[in-house]
């Protein structure tokens, strides 16, 4: 007589002990990573307490060597010199424990590695702000540092005091401000554009990697429109790109220009801004944002226009990725230009 054949596991049962599992073994990873997290930092707190009695350079170098020969003896090669260096920089990064237990909880111990390395305290924040609000995997970390976009966002060019009041508001109220989002250049190199092309062509491109495109503008950008028509008296108008971006609640005009920033690109942009604010803002909504792209600019004119305080940004993009030490090079100048500009101005008020 043959054995009955089994009945078939009902669909829905499964699918439910699956989600169970997988959700077990999710919450299993991140209490294992907080608990290590915890322990490094300590391990590396208590190193660099000792540290801090010895005189001599060479003393630390004495002690961390020997304490890392007995602790990977004894528990493996985790704590081995090279570890332990990492959760003594990871100690000094951090002094507080407060924030140790909030990054714990949210970021991999693969996250922390790369960030207790950033030296500028605030750019160190900044990015620590950008992954925990944005959930940035360690891959998206690491490209986000190679494409320096703490250098190209508007915060960079603004004081350290500025910087680090928008970064507290980040972290009091999860609330991104346009300073955080807007950057000067845009990295089109995806679009594989070669060197001579016309604004249809970088505007079709775009929207071929419409995806990559708004990665690039940063968090919350949505596609709305292409050649939005504005019919104002008897003309017609067109926006190139219409956007909306959720964390800022707002629409955001998107302007492709050929060549330098024109002083009468200003003026256009205000009408559609205007127009928009008139006939397409919600209630609850901010005024609508303009982003002007151009392949090169003209920073007096730009200053001249005071266009940071018209909710118009004037940026440059680039569809071929430079050096990094030229791109770098060209930002710390911007950054450094911005800077005095803007203390310059407060002396005059």
């Amino acid at each position: 007589m043959s054995k009955p054949s089994a009945a078939p596991a009902n669909p829905q049962l499964l699918g439910d002990i699956r989600q169970i599992i997988e959700q077990g073994r999710q919450q299993l990873a991140s209490t294992v990573n907080s608990a290590l997290t915890l322990l490094y930092w300590q391990i590396g707190q208590r190193i660099h307490t000792e540290l801090l009695k010895g005189e001599r350079a060479a003393y630390g170098e004495q002690i961390v060597s020997a304490v890392a020969r007995q602790l990977e003896a004894e528990y493996g090669r985790g704590f081995s010199e090279k570890n332990l260096r990492h959760m003594l920089r990871f100690a000094e990064a951090f002094p507080s424990e407060d924030i140790v237990s909030a990054v714990r909880r949210q970021l991999s111990w693969t996250h922390i590695k790369t960030l207790i390395y950033i030296e500028d305290p605030l750019k160190r924040d900044f990015y620590l702000q950008m992954c925990q609000q944005e959930r940035w995997s360690t891959r998206t970390l690491q490209q986000r540092l190679d494409s320096l976009l703490f250098e190209r966002t508007a915060l960079s060019r603004q004081p350290d005091q500025l910087i680090t009041s928008e970064l507290a508001t980040l972290r009091d109220t999860r609330e991104l401000s346009p300073a955080l989002l807007l950057k000067d250049p845009y990295i089109l190199d995806f679009l594989g554009l070669q060197d001579r092309y016309l604004e249809k062509d970088l505007e079709d491109a775009i929207l071929r990697e419409l995806e990559n495109f708004l990665l690039e503008l940063g968090a919350g950008f949505t596609f709305v429109a292409r050649q939005k028509r504005l019919q104002i008296d008897h003309d017609d108008f067109y926006i190139d790109l219409l956007l909306y971006n959720r964390r800022l609640k707002r629409l955001v005009v998107i302007e492709l220009k050929l060549g330098e920033f024109k002083a009468e690109y200003k003026g256009q942009m205000e009408l559609y801004l205007r127009w928009l604010a008139k006939h397409e803002q919600e209630p609850g909504e901010a005024p609508p944002l303009g982003i002007i792209l151009c392949s090169g600019k003209n920073q007096e004119q730009i200053e001249l226009l005071e266009l940071d305080h018209t909710g118009i940004h004037v940026a440059e993009y680039l569809t071929a990725l430079p050096p990094r030490e030229l791109l770098q090079a060209k930002l710390h100048e911007a950054i450094a230009r911005s800077r005095a500009r803007l203390e310059n101005r407060g002396e005059d008020a």
